[in-house]
């Protein structure tokens, strides 16, 4: 009994010593190297494989500050950074000197944003989608029979169904070939003529986000990840750890991808640089061990999971709820490259050299 009285106390000291590494450790990350923590309000620009980073949120709404900007609302690509707040696309030029955001207004609200082959589109959850070409000065209607077709193609009874007889809109994606997806529910519908005529091309699995690379396409599912050949018309899983699929991102080579692994209860990274056939677990260095996830838990800290993987340049990119890592070696070692405020992590875009990394808000 003696024993036990001195082995409890012990026990005590040792949580108490690790919570306070733990909250130390939090503290000394919450200033990143060279950038002013007020700085980190709305978005951080890196073009040199994120040793240096620029605040680029001057021009921007100041409400966004306060609310964020969701990993569904920003992209990147060739012609710069776009992000959507309310009903506006703000916009500023890749690798400018001087950071400038121009604003577009659209009619209406939408809250979504996806790109496009030559525009951009914006649309809501019950499917009312609107399109702008790039170049041009006028949004316009699109895909206004989806809601018809899909309907009676699946009229599976959910809460959309019960309250509006309508299927709802999670995700849209468009090809470099021109064929759109939709993502409602637990369903995939396809169109390849425009929206003129939509398919049910994959059901009872809810999928959330789509890639594409060399004519192969991937999507994330509540059971992990999709893969389809011939432009969308067959899916079929080929990583399955239990989880649901967080991200797919196209890299050199091949794919990226991210899934939830129930038996870890982790977040695992995978490559394929064949097309999706076979993948390779990478980023075991960023697995958090089981006392760190045992003393987040206890201490209701977040867990440190693995929440977005990208490539910019050389190197692979990844936000975890500490920070930003980068690796030079496919995933072998990484080196954490920007710390987390508030251990809540980073949304990240990226095109060619440059990053992009907005710091989430929590809820």
């Amino acid at each position: 009994m003696k024993k036990l009285f001195v082995f409890i106390p012990a026990i005590l000291l040792v949580l108490f010593l690790l919570n306070s590494f733990v909250l130390k450790e939090k503290k000394t990350g919450e200033k990143p190297t060279g950038t002013k923590s007020e700085n980190l309000s709305i978005i951080l620009q890196s073009a040199d494989g994120g040793q240096t980073w620029q605040d680029i949120s001057k021009g921007l709404p100041k409400r966004l500050q306060r609310e964020g900007v969701g990993r569904d609302n920003f992209f990147a690509n060739d012609r710069g950074l776009f992000l959507r707040s309310g009903n506006g696309i703000y916009h500023t030029e890749p690798n400018s000197a001087t950071p400038y955001w121009t604003t577009d207004i659209f009619p209406g609200e939408r809250s979504y944003m996806s790109p496009g082959n030559n525009g951009i589109y914006v649309y809501n959850f019950r499917g009312q989608f609107l399109k702008k070409i790039n170049g041009a000065t006028n949004w316009l209607p699109v895909y206004t029979n989806f809601q018809e077709q899909a309907v009676r193609i699946n009229s599976t009874m959910d809460w959309m169904y019960e309250h509006f007889k309508e299927k709802g809109v999670c995700a849209f994606f468009e090809t470099v070939g021109g064929t759109a997806f939709i993502s409602s529910n637990n369903s995939i519908f396809r169109s390849a003529n425009s929206g003129k005529t939509w398919k049910l091309v994959h059901a009872g699995d809810g999928v959330m986000r789509l890639t594409e690379s060399n004519g192969v396409l991937l999507a994330t599912s509540n059971e992990g990840i999709l893969r389809s050949v011939d432009d969308g018309q067959n899916w079929y899983r080929v990583i399955n750890e239990g989880g649901t699929g967080i991200a797919v991102e196209r890299i050199d080579g091949g794919f990226a991808a991210i899934v939830n692994n129930l038996v870890t209860k982790t977040n695992t990274i995978h490559i394929s640089t064949n097309g999706g056939k076979t993948w390779n677990t990478i980023g075991e260095e960023l697995q958090p061990s089981w006392m760190s996830l045992w003393i987040n838990k206890i201490s209701g800290h977040p867990s440190l999971n693995i929440l977005s993987i990208k490539q910019a340049g050389k190197y692979l990119i990844c936000s975890r709820s500490d920070g930003i890592f980068r690796s030079a070696d496919m995933g072998k070692t990484w080196k954490q490259i920007l710390p987390s405020t508030g251990n809540l992590g980073f949304s990240l875009s990226a095109s060619g050299n440059v990053i992009y990394a907005i710091p989430n808000k929590g809820c």
